[in-house]
């Protein structure tokens, strides 16, 4: 058996701290919900002239009722309208967060896509980064993009 180093071995961080941390974790993964369905919702709306939960679930891959549950979470946030039945329609504070969620993607695509990465992958791994990444990586990625455009990169 070999000893473990415990000097390999971080401490621990501050118990509120860490708390809080996880709280935000927590938090982001609620706007990345809301996020991924506006964005989407704009996109049906734009492409076909409505956006119908069925389509919604289809897209996402998830259950009809798991989207009628977060459509009625999305309308007390006051992103979207809905009536039983009946197209899902943004409003305006819903399509604000829809063209900044649709900016963020496309950045995120742009720069995964300047430094070599593959367009189908770099539209996977978009999905996940343009939630998490701060405003500070998306200004630096920006430099990268337009670096590469003008061949200065």
């Amino acid at each position: 058996m070999t000893k473990v180093q415990t000097s390999a071995i971080p401490a621990l961080p501050d118990a509120e701290q860490q708390a809080a941390n996880f709280q935000r974790v927590r938090e982001v993964h609620q706007q990345e919900v809301a996020e991924d369905y506006v964005e989407l919702i704009a996109d049906l709306i734009d492409s076909t002239g409505e956006a119908r939960a069925v389509d919604i679930a289809r897209r996402l891959g998830v259950a009809n009722t798991t989207v009628v549950k977060t459509i009625a979470r999305l309308q007390r946030e006051g992103l979207v309208s809905s009536q039983p039945y009946r197209a899902v329609f943004l409003t305006e504070a819903g399509r604000e967060m829809a063209v900044r969620s649709r900016r963020r993607h496309e950045l995120v695509v742009s720069f995964l896509r300047a430094i070599g990465i593959s367009d189908g992958t770099a539209q996977r791994d978009a999905e996940g980064i343009e939630h998490h990444v701060s405003e500070e990586t998306l200004a630096a990625f920006e430099r990268v993009v337009r670096a590469k455009a003008t061949g200065s990169l």
